[in-house]
């Protein structure tokens, strides 16, 4: 594989489980009682990015160096999966 293809799969990788991840750990302004007059009370109440994107990024590393190790350290494909299931 090449290191193209590398980045690529840990750039899909990474926006996938930033999504997976937005929603832990937010705190809404009703949570804590103080609504922001002309916003709605299940508005985050504050910023939380930075933590996201730095646990999006720890665990995208995690996938990609399980992958990785699988792949080219085991030796295994996707083209292995079919001996690997048991067929009906």
């Amino acid at each position: 594989m090449s290191w193209v293809s590398l980045v690529a799969i840990y750039f899909v990788t990474w926006w996938l489980v930033l999504f997976a991840i937005l929603p832990f750990g937010v705190k809404t302004q009703d949570d804590d009682d103080n609504v922001t007059l002309g916003t709605v009370s299940s508005a985050p109440r504050g910023p939380h990015m930075r933590r996201a994107v730095i646990w999006t990024t720890i665990v995208t590393t995690i996938i990609i160096g399980t992958y990785g190790w699988v792949t080219l350290g085991l030796g295994y494909s996707f083209d292995d999966i079919p001996r690997m299931v048991p067929g009906p």
